[in-house]
């Protein structure tokens, strides 16, 4: 009988052994730093894309071994009840070649580019929206589901292996949300046992929100406080995203804050332990 794999400690701040082949120009990290977000068609060579996917989608089955870091985003997870919207955490724990690949030296190359010489990747995710699945990855800022007394240096860098559509589930974003504060969240549908969070109703105006449509292995960019939502995968294939998340700096704040959304979750997985939780992304 095969015997499934012990997940590994990933050492996601190491440097890579590969030299980046594919980096940002000036014009492009001039964008970010104003709007917030930069979509790039390309990430890793082409003939990556393909051993990237198979990696990814061993994951999502059983005998890769990452039921424990299986989750569902819309929701605690239910014995007999069918996963939503399936997300690993830290996927690398499980296929640390992951972190070997040229996609991922270049990841850590372009966030030294936008975040400076002390930015290290410091996790990853990965999202698998199935086909014909109507559940959107409401609006959120990422800052929204960390600490509320720390500040952060902080960028997510998300990642198609397949094409990215409107259809599918492509990226939006808000230009220039980066530079506000945290707008008032909730658990996706109000539910505090839902891992997920949405901005409340009537909390900001989204009329301003772009579609970054990317072929396979391009990349959006986006600072942890910029707005972003993804629609439901209206199309015959699995949306496979893979997250790379960095970080240069978190310092404490002198004024810490409070998000009431996290008290809220955490008061309801301490009443109900036996609901699995856990992180979002898009």
């Amino acid at each position: 009988m095969e015997t499934k794999a012990a997940p590994v400690i990933p050492n996601y701040g190491a440097e890579s052994a590969r030299k980046p082949t594919h980096t940002l120009t000036p014009e492009q990290i001039a964008f970010y730093h104003e709007h917030g977000y930069l979509a790039i068609d390309a990430i890793m060579p082409p003939e990556e894309i393909s051993v990237v996917k198979a990696i990814y989608d061993r994951l999502f089955t059983p005998e890769a071994g990452s039921d424990s870091d299986l989750y569902d985003l819309n929701g605690a997870r239910e014995t007999g009840k069918k996963i939503s919207i399936p997300q690993i955490l830290n996927p690398a724990k499980y296929a640390p070649e992951l972190l070997e690949t040229q996609m991922v030296a270049n990841v850590k190359a372009i966030m030294k580019q936008l975040h400076g010489p002390e930015a290290k990747m410091m996790g990853d995710h990965a999202i698998n929206k199935p086909p014909h699945n109507a559940a959107a990855t409401p609006w959120h800022q990422d800052e929204a589901y960390w600490n509320p007394a720390k500040e952060y240096s902080s960028l997510s860098i998300w990642i198609p292996l397949q094409p990215a559509t409107k259809q599918n589930g492509c990226m939006h974003f808000v230009p220039g949300s980066h530079r506000i504060e945290i707008v008032p969240h909730r658990p996706i549908g109000d539910n505090p046992l839902t891992p997920g969070l949405e901005v409340e109703p009537g909390a900001f105006d989204f009329s301003s929100a772009v579609a970054c449509e990317l072929p396979a292995g391009g990349a959006t960019i986006h600072h942890g406080r910029t707005l972003h939502y993804t629609p439901p995968n209206n199309s015959d294939d699995y949306r496979r995203a893979y997250i790379a998340m960095g970080s240069a700096y978190e310092k404490d704040l002198a004024t810490p804050r409070r998000f009431v959304w996290q008290e809220r979750q955490r008061a309801a997985k301490a009443q109900y332990p036996a609901a699995k939780h856990g992180e979002k992304k898009a």
